[in-house]
């Protein structure tokens, strides 16, 4: 893998405890701090695929995801920043490199301390 190539990051905030109106809030808040931050080439929100018929309340978008891109010569500092901002919120993060792929989900600091860092040794495995 080059050093220019593209980490594809998707985010779920899953919070059971909250309605979706906040898990979306939520997915809202980062994709716009995820715009200002420098290493990020891209955030969108994710587009349901199988919209229900007649559905157009959010426009077909699934609620609380968004994906990021990243240059892999910059994903440390990314997940620097993650860690940041989403320390005790329960959320599954898919990062995928290579056409390889880790899921990985946290319920608070601590895990998603465990849960980057497995993050980071997936990215430079697969460099």
């Amino acid at each position: 893998m080059k050093s220019d190539s593209t980490l594809k990051l998707t985010f779920n905030f899953n919070d059971s405890d909250l309605t979706s109106d906040e898990r979306d809030e939520q997915a809202q808040r980062l994709m716009k701090e995820l715009r200002e931050v420098d290493e990020v080439e891209s955030v969108n929100r994710v587009l349901d695929p199988n919209p229900p018929e007649g559905n157009k309340a959010l426009g077909g978008i699934l609620v609380g995801l968004l994906t990021a891109e990243v240059n892999v010569g910059n994903a440390k500092q990314l997940f620097g920043f993650l860690s940041d901002r989403l320390g005790g919120k329960a959320i599954e993060l898919e990062v995928e490199a290579n056409g390889k792929k880790l899921k990985v989900k946290a319920q608070s600091r601590e895990e998603l301390e465990t849960a980057i860092k497995a993050a980071q040794d997936f990215v430079a495995a697969t460099i």
